[in-house]
């Protein structure tokens, strides 16, 4: 398999067997590498890799690296892809193809007070190449690469152009803010306007805040759920 190219300000190391690309970033991280470095791992079934951050901001700002990255990978996958594939971004920061679940990003941090700055950050991205399901149907709502006619996409390139349009996206949110990357997530955010569940609560989705929090409505009361909700805590 190729070995990954990425853009100047980024680096590449690859993982292999059963080393999952988002557990290294985050020990390599917490160890003082160099933010920007992309660990991956590439299998014939799946596409994992995880890039190390360093925010100068308090982690409650530095959280809308998760939806920042996920539009970084619709646009990437919108510039490789068939176009009739049509990419949507869960508030949790899964992944929809044509409407099925297909792998998520996933977020871990070093620190988890929201107005203190991390000492780093880690974006995650699993993505399946080709069905886990041992038969068709097993899983409706699960889909993969190959299922929806991407069976010719290079998942190498795929990454690279993910580092890339992520890049681009972090660029703009810090020389402009948020506003262009709450306009175009907007427009790829999936079930808003639609009753959800989430952290435990059940309403209707209404959209996010300047911080990318979750507004759920649930009856005569609208709930903030902030992203530090969605970090994941590592041992």
């Amino acid at each position: 398999m190729t070995t990954p190219s990425f853009p100047p300000l980024m680096s590449g190391r690859a993982v292999t067997g059963a080393t999952h690309p988002f557990d290294m970033a985050c020990t390599l991280a917490a160890e003082g590498c160099d933010a920007g470095l992309i660990v991956h791992n590439l299998t014939a079934n799946h596409l994992m890799a995880a890039i190390v951050l360093a925010p100068e901001v308090p982690l409650a700002d530095a959280m809308l690296m998760l939806p920042t990255c996920g539009v970084g990978f619709q646009n990437a996958f919108g510039a490789l892809a068939p176009p009739e594939v049509a990419v949507h971004l869960e508030w949790s920061g899964g992944l929809r193809l044509n409407g099925a679940s297909c792998g998520r990003l996933r977020v871990a941090a070093g620190g988890t007070d929201p107005e203190v700055e991390p000492d780093w950050l880690v974006i995650g991205l699993d993505l399946p190449l080709m069905q886990i399901a041992e038969r068709p149907g097993d899983q409706p709502d699960q889909t993969s690469l190959y299922d929806e006619g991407c069976a010719e996409l290079d998942p190498v390139e795929l990454l690279e152009a993910w580092a890339r349009h992520s890049l681009v996206w972090i660029n703009t949110w810090e020389d402009a803010g948020p506003r262009a990357l709450h306009a175009e997530w907007r427009g790829l955010a999936w079930r808003m306007g639609e009753e959800i569940t989430q952290n435990g609560r059940t309403g209707t989705f209404q959209g996010v805040d300047d911080r990318f929090g979750m507004l759920l409505r649930e009856g005569d009361t609208t709930h903030l759920i902030p992203l530090t909700t969605l970090l994941e805590t590592q041992s």
